[in-house]
């Protein structure tokens, strides 16, 4: 207890003090006893068991022929890549072909998926560029579904400007980094 002066009333007593310490020191306790949860967080949207799109299941991604050196040796699977124009992520009347083709294959495999990668030439940022991919592949995975592929079939990532094909500094090279990239997996 603690002495506080009241006015002209004199010296009062007053535990206010040692309530209000009382009262944080708890709510610091149940915050560090709530935060050590042993329970885990539900994901949201998550796959489910063991997604088939993980990296050990896609030999084709481009990540993955990063690794073993053979990123635009030629090895592109099944489907077909497509590419688009700077700064842009519209799908060009030339790779509408490409993609009819790329969803009669899915669609005469159902059992297939497909990861959809959004890359893009080494101008701009590393953010506008991770944007600009994601914009990309989406735009293939919209075009994928309006030809009938199912959606749950399609993922989508954007390597922005990290895995290039091509890395001379010509317009040549910048196209050909400009590119939609699909990796099936079973």
């Amino acid at each position: 207890m603690t002495r506080v002066q009241r006015g002209r009333g004199g010296w009062v007593s007053s535990s206010r003090g040692m309530v209000g310490a009382r009262v944080a020191v708890m709510l610091c306790a149940i915050l560090v006893v709530a935060g050590c949860s042993s329970k885990k967080a539900k994901q949201v949207n998550a796959p489910g068991p063991a997604s088939p799109l993980g990296e050990q299941n896609q030999n084709g991604s481009s990540l993955s022929q990063f690794q073993n050196g053979s990123l635009g040796s030629g090895a592109n699977g099944p489907l077909s890549d497509i590419h688009f124009g700077y700064n842009d992520y519209t799908i060009q009347p030339q790779d509408g072909d490409v993609l009819r083709s790329n969803a009669k294959w899915l669609n005469d495999h159902p059992q297939s998926r497909v990861q959809v990668e959004g890359h893009c030439d080494e101008r701009g940022s590393e953010d506008y560029n991770i944007a600009l991919g994601a914009k990309r592949a989406q735009a293939a995975k919209d075009y994928l579904v309006t030809l009938g592929v199912s959606p749950g079939r399609i993922s989508t990532i954007s390597y922005g400007k990290e895995l290039p094909i091509c890395t001379e500094q010509t317009e040549d090279c910048w196209a050909q980094n400009r590119r939609d990239h699909f990796a099936v997996s079973q």
